[in-house]
């Protein structure tokens, strides 16, 4: 039974944690770019449209689950040190963790709300300097959550 629930767990929290990291990855590939092309008012207002409207099921689901679940894994893992896997499970869990829901409240989230904020007269010094920041933290949790989907897959039982 055990195994049972620990190999539906590691399926799920692969498929998520990979799904996350690639919805990042469309923006750092292209999304940002292509805001960058157009005048700086109009790559600000659809950035703050999107960040707004990022709130949904079909992304914070996947987004925000996988913190309680990554924590249950690190928990598992670490009081079942001695099964094989253990230590991907943790790397795992500790990857989404703070490389990606860590990241995003540290550095992503701040920006965002800066960008919400500024006044139309700082807005196109603000927009370059966010797309460059916000891109380069936004790879970062691109990366995390895919590696940390890929040391689930690695730790599923054989």
């Amino acid at each position: 039974m055990t195994d049972t629930i620990v190999s539906v767990s590691l399926l799920v929290a692969a498929v998520a944690a990979i799904l996350v990291g690639g919805i990042f990855h469309a923006f750092s590939s292209f999304v940002m770019a292509g805001l960058g092309r157009i005048p700086s008012d109009q790559g600000a207002n659809a950035m703050r449209a999107i960040n707004v409207t990022v709130f949904t099921p079909s992304f914070m689901i996947p987004f925000m689950g996988m913190v309680p679940f990554s924590l249950a894994l690190a928990g598992w893992a670490l009081f079942a040190w001695d099964r094989a896997g253990s230590g991907l499970i943790l790397t795992g869990a500790l990857l989404y963790l703070f490389g990606c829901f860590g990241v995003t409240m540290a550095f992503n989230v701040p920006l965002n709300n800066r960008l919400a904020a500024v006044q139309p007269a700082g807005e196109t010094a603000l927009w370059a300097h966010y797309r460059q920041a916000w891109t380069r933290w936004n790879t970062v949790r691109t990366i995390a959550p895919v590696l940390a989907g890929l040391s689930f897959v690695l730790a599923f039982p054989a």
